[in-house]
């Protein structure tokens, strides 16, 4: 059976990016093995570990579920370009203070999703945090340090806002 690639254009990390794409490839592996975004992990392939957290306009999606097809005029920030960009360099610090990460797998979906759980402001209770992570699976930390290192976070963001203690 032929198939017949689809050109794409998608903004990728602030970049227009155009590629000719097979209609089946997902977004995590035209990201890792079309543009060499490796940050973006594939893990369970099945939408279930978080390793392949991507911010799609704004949203953290699965993108081991969504085909390159559909990111087609969408915008689509990676660790690296989040990383690169400097807005997640708090979380980035408080994650290696608090010892938030430790096989390292896991920790571009969870900052992918802590900065979607803090992108509205305000301090989330430890419960809010824990929630909008559910959808990630670390096997080292055990979660805490994790929810730590994005509590730590939220309150300076709102102490900063305010200019004091929260």
């Amino acid at each position: 059976m032929l198939t017949t690639a689809l050109l794409v254009t998608v903004m990728v990390n602030g970049e227009s990016v155009q590629r000719f794409v097979e209609p089946r490839l997902s977004l995590a592996d035209f990201l890792r093995r079309d543009l060499g975004l490796t940050g973006t992990h594939l893990g369970c392939e099945m939408g279930a570990c978080g390793a392949c957290l991507v911010s799609l306009n704004g949203s953290a999606v699965h993108s081991c579920l969504m085909l390159a097809v559909q990111a087609d005029g969408l915008s689509v920030d990676t660790i690296e370009g989040l990383a690169e960009s400097g807005f997640i360099s708090d979380l980035q610090t408080a994650f290696h203070e608090r010892n938030a990460m430790q096989c390292g797998f896991c920790t571009s979906g969870m900052l992918i999703a802590a900065r979607e759980c803090l992108a509205h402001g305000g301090v989330p209770s430890r419960e809010e945090i824990r929630d909008a992570l559910s959808g990630n699976y670390c096997r080292c930390t055990g979660y805490q340090s994790i929810v730590d290192a994005i509590e730590t976070v939220a309150i300076a963001r709102a102490e900063k806002e305010v200019g004091g203690p929260v």
